[in-house]
């Protein structure tokens, strides 16, 4: 049968159809001798234009009698035959199986009479939009009232204090909010509901909000979860309060709090189209009126503009690298710049101007000339724009169902869209559609400012960086990174997104959002063509978090642009003062000076310096006291630490000032503890000057060579007379004083605070270790080592010396200590001794394995080198006294060299070595890595130590090595 063409399908599309129903035809015979001419002809046409309603119509051939026998495709209105339609089929549905077969059949059936009624033009396309989105609503408020049902049965039904039931309610984002959703959209959701409790009346009982959180996870998944029937719609649920990592279901105080606290202006943007869908009730309205003072401002607000203006650049960004030319929605002049344009107008008016408060963008078109805004012309031309750009959408969704603004790929839909567009060819159609293009960038220039080409480079790039921090995770920003220069966009991106994720947790106010939407472009931009940019980041974003409630701090790297370059320069150096910023974010303070930063205090200064920082302390304010020391010490280690890492200060001087610093602050402490003991008990009575107290430095601390984070090795000891009292009010004996004033130290340094401790303290060297006292006489002391002491404890004196205390002490703990050192030995019985101990020493503490060498402990590690000298001390001191002199193994090495016990060659190597292996670890701590390197590194070093170790303690001990 020659079939006609009544609607002047052009031919390739005439052909398509007619094929296409003359095999529906065969299949459904019956069916088709029961359908008006009139109505096959609109058959044909429906075929021809909609590959998905070719492909409903033929799963379901009986839709045809339901569309035509209940005239729904004239029918002036579509949503009484929704209602009518979904309730009936509710009505029969017993599980959740039945619930998502319904709503999907009824989503695609009327779904297929709305692409046929736009596509035979039986319907404005202004009532086609309120139908799908009415359809979208129905759907989503009939499948949360089933849910609710069904969650109830075994939950009961939530109700508040009052015993009042509470409903979950839905605010619905976008299009969906303003009645204007396109064909095959997805749809943006919030929820919430009323207030917090109990449910009641179930087989178990829940919170409220945990009653709707199932009740949400659940309506998600009967939407848009894909079966045998397809799906409802995807659903996006990142508009939510901290989107993504943000609970599901939040209460209207928790929902108000958020917004009126941390809510951003993109998400100001976003809800001035949210509307609560469903019934509206007293529920409804609270909720509106809660949201109204975000979304609209009491006074005009112009700062929309830029905010605006923002966005749009990051979407333009997006079309140019994406090559979206032919991007109705997003492209130049496209769909999403008419809802700039009047989006902008509702921001800055909307709070002096009620009718601008609408979620509808073609109602707001209509107030903008009615409140003169627009003129008659721009009104107009903007509706007549948007209204084709709308169709064209519309047409292009409806051929397959997809969720698509891009213009055709393939002859098939080109001939449809010109169709549809009534114009001659796809020609004519550019050229139509480049008409409403132009006008509506020009309207949008005019309101939003000009497209972000006409910027600079380096303002155009923090933009672009402010935009991809206030984008959402599925926003493609790694390629925008990767367009300006970053080495690793993806691990960056990430970084960025992990970071907004973690501060909008913080409660911060406005000032301090503010604050750090400019502080992280000025922060990426520094960073951004680093190797390692995402490792640096993720250290800098831990210290972000921290200040995210300070908004002095962000304000602080915001406003002072040497101090950001600081920030960033130190942190990328050293993950270790990174570790400290962010434990300690007064350090940011040190900062702001560049040149103090880098020059640490002179090592004869730190006394003063101490005592000059602490005068704003009040002396009798003990906890303000033990944070300004440790403050100090932080300041004072960051300044080291600067230096070093810059190259500034080489390591042996790295450890002189750290040694210093411990050492003043040593001084300051004693004197404070002094102070409080002798406040309470008086002064021992034997005193002349001074306090008959000192402290030895065993280790590092006696060898001048603390590292960063390095413990101090202690012993207390005073030179008390037995008997002696106290000559206070509250005598005790100056035994018990001493035990006293040594706890009060250890508690000045042990004690956590914000800050943290001031050092560790190990007081396992003191006369018979940790069984012994916390605090010895001298004498005694001296009488342990020469009669008691193990040759190990011997080894330790070597690296011994006071480092606080009366000058009368510390000659006699000179003169004791060479004597110890300068005692006849047995070589051969000192060498075994020393060579077990070291061996002891290996077994138990090395780290190290087949590919990583401890660098402390291992074979020709730093341990040998130093067991190699104060073996050499305590084999060779009795010969040569100046062995003894010095407790720093750089200058025992050198005495070892003047007396020839070791060749020039061994010792440069030793030392070499040793400086070498110290200069590493302190980068290894900067870094927070442990003290171990590939075995690879430090080769010909370990040889060379391990050969000096042979000679010198596994050989044969004579005079001269």
């Amino acid at each position: 049968m020659q079939m006609l063409n009544p609607f002047s399908l052009p031919q390739a599309l005439f052909t398509l159809a007619s094929e296409r129903y003359y095999e529906f035809s065969e299949a459904n015979v019956q069916l088709i001798d029961q359908i008006k001419p009139q109505h096959c002809d609109l058959i044909l046409k429906i075929f021809a234009l909609s590959d998905f309603a070719y492909e409903q119509i033929t799963l379901h051939p009986q839709w045809l009698t339901d569309i035509f026998e209940q005239e729904i495709l004239t029918a002036e209105q579509l949503i009484p035959h929704i209602r009518q339609r979904l309730e009936g089929d509710l009505a029969t549905v017993n599980s959740e199986a039945d619930l998502d077969r319904v709503l999907r059949l009824n989503r695609n059936f009327f779904q297929v009479v709305i692409a046929w009624r736009d596509m035979c033009q039986l319907i404005a396309l202004e009532q086609s939009m309120k139908d799908v989105s009415a359809l979208a609503e129905h759907l989503i408020i009939s499948a949360r009232d089933w849910l609710y049902g069904f969650l109830a049965k075994t939950w009961g039904t939530p109700v508040n204090a009052d015993g009042q039931p509470q409903p979950l309610m839905i605010i619905g984002m976008g299009k969906l909010g303003g009645r204007e959703l396109n064909f095959s959209s997805d749809i943006d959701l919030i929820f919430s509901f009323p207030e917090h409790g109990q449910t009641q009346g179930g087989r178990r009982s829940t919170e409220n909000q945990q009653f709707f959180v199932k009740l949400g996870q659940k309506l998600i998944n009967a939407l848009d979860k894909k079966t045998y029937d397809g799906f409802v719609y995807r659903v996006d649920m990142r508009l939510r309060p901290f989107g993504n990592s943000g609970p599901l279901v939040v209460s209207y105080a928790a929902l108000e709090d958020y917004y009126q606290s941390q809510g951003r202006d993109w998400e100001r943007y976003a809800m001035v189209k949210g509307r609560v869908l469903g019934e509206q009730t007293n529920y409804s309205h609270e909720l509106s009126e809660l949201l109204r003072p975000f979304m609209f401002r009491r006074y005009i607000d112009f700062s929309a503009i830029e905010s605006l203006r923002q966005m749009k650049q990051m979407i333009s960004h997006e079309v140019r690298r994406r090559g979206l030319v032919d991007n109705i929605k997003l492209g130049s002049g496209g769909i999403r710049e008419v809802e700039f344009i009047v989006q902008v107008f509702q921001m800055i008016r909307g709070g002096r101007e009620p009718q601008l408060r609408q979620q509808s963008l073609l109602a707001t078109l209509i107030a903008l000339q009615e409140l003169d805004i627009f003129t008659r012309y721009e009104y107009q031309s903007l509706l007549r724009s948007y209204l084709f750009l709308r169709a064209c959408e519309q047409f292009l969704q409806q051929f397959a169902d997809k969720q698509t603004q891009t213009l055709p790929e393939n002859e098939t839909d080109w001939a449809r869209l010109v169709y549809l567009s009534d114009c001659v060819d796809e020609a004519a159609f550019r050229e139509k559609l480049k008409v409403h293009t132009a006008a509506v960038t020009q309207q949008f220039n005019l309101v939003v400012g000009e497209d972000d080409q006409e910027q600079c480079g380096e303002s155009k790039t923090v933009n672009l960086l402010k935009l991809i921090y206030e984008s959402d995770a599925d926003f493609d920003g790694e390629s925008v990174l990767f367009e300006l220069g970053c080495a690793k966009p993806q691990p960056l991106f990430n970084e960025i997104h992990n970071i907004k994720q973690d501060i909008s947790k913080r409660p911060m106010g406005p000032r301090g959002q503010e604050a750090m939407a400019k502080l992280m472009p000025a922060l990426l931009i520094q960073l951004i063509k680093l190797d390692d940019s995402d490792e640096l980041l993720a250290r800098i974003g831990k210290i972000l978090s921290k200040i995210a409630t300070r908004t002095a701090y962000i304000e602080l790297l915001l406003e002072n642009p040497g101090a950001l370059t600081q920030f960033i320069k130190l942190c990328h150096a050293s993950s270790w003062i990174a570790e400290q910023l962010t434990n300690f974010p007064i350090l940011l303070d040190e900062l702001l000076d560049p040149k103090l930063l880098y020059s640490p205090t002179p090592l004869s200064e730190y006394p003063s310096e101490l005592r000059q920082y602490l005068m704003r302390v009040p002396p009798d304010d003990m906890e303000q006291m033990m944070e300004g020391l440790r403050q100090y010490k932080q300041a004072q280690q960051l300044r080291i630490a600067a230096a070093d890492i810059t190259g500034v200060m080489p390591v042996m001087e790295v450890s002189d000032h750290l040694t210093a610093l411990a050492e003043s602050i040593m001084d300051y402490v004693v004197d404070l503890a002094w102070q409080q003991m002798t406040e309470r008990y008086g002064e021992p009575v034997h005193l002349g000057e001074g306090k008959g107290f000192a402290v030895i430095g065993y280790g590092k601390m006696g060898g001048l060579e603390l590292g960063y984070g390095s413990d101090l090795d202690l012993v207390f000891v005073h030179c008390a007379k037995a008997g002696a009292l106290t000559n206070g009010n509250k005598q005790v004996d100056s035994h018990h004083f001493y035990l006293k004033l040594a706890q009060r130290i250890l508690h000045w340094f042990n004690t956590r605070t914000n800050s943290g401790i001031l050092y560790e303290i190990d007081m396992r060297l003191r006369p018979s270790g940790n069984s012994g006292l916390m605090v010895s006489n001298i004498q005694t002391f001296i009488e342990y080592q020469e009669q008691e002491a193990w040759v190990w404890e011997h080894q330790a004196i070597v690296r011994a010396r006071i480092v606080c205390g009366d000058n009368v002490i510390k000659e006699t703990f000179n003169q004791a200590r060479l004597a110890i050192l300068t005692k006849q030995r047995d070589l051969a019985e000192l060498q075994q001794e020393v060579a077990k101990m070291r061996v002891k020493m290996r077994d138990h503490l090395s780290k190290g394995t087949e590919s990583v060498f401890d660098l402390k402990q291992d074979n020709g590690a730093i341990a040998d080198i130093e067991f190699i000298a104060q073996y050499i001390v305590l084999g060779y001191s009795e010969k040569y006294p100046a062995l003894a002199t010095f407790s720093d193994n750089i200058r025992i090495f050198d005495a070892i060299k003047q007396h020839g016990i070791l060749s020039e060659q061994q010792v440069i190597s030793l030392s070499s070595a040793y400086c070498s292996y110290r200069d590493k670890g302190h980068r290894l701590v900067l870094q927070n890595q442990k003290n171990q390197v590939s075995m690879g590194e430090f080769t010909q070093e370990r040889e060379e130590v391990s050969s000096i170790w042979r000679q010198v303690l596994l050989s044969a001990p004579s005079t001269s090595l």
